[in-house]
């Protein structure tokens, strides 16, 4: 069964600008819980050398918020797109 692939870029561009959203938000309103869980994620990196003091100001997460879920559409296009070619290989 092919995938529609702009269906596919449109479903995870909205999951992908979700997790954008609540991530801000746990920047700004739980700092130390968004660090605890950023720096787990980091597999043993030493992020406390780059972590910022504050969090970004609003213009620098709205940018982050467009080119995350415009990175997010493209991935699930090109995701869609791979995954019909190799099912047309059956």
């Amino acid at each position: 069964m092919k995938k529609d692939v702009k269906a596919t870029a449109h479903a995870l561009a909205v999951l992908g600008g979700a997790y954008y959203i609540i991530c801000s938000f746990a920047a700004l309103f739980l700092p130390d819980l968004y660090k605890s869980i950023a720096l787990s994620w980091a597999h043993g990196m030493d992020a406390e050398k780059v972590w910022r003091q504050s969090p970004p100001d609003l213009g620098t997460m709205a940018l982050g918020f467009i080119t995350f879920t415009g990175a997010a559409w493209v991935t699930g296009y090109a995701f869609a797109w791979v995954y019909n070619y190799f099912v047309g290989k059956k």
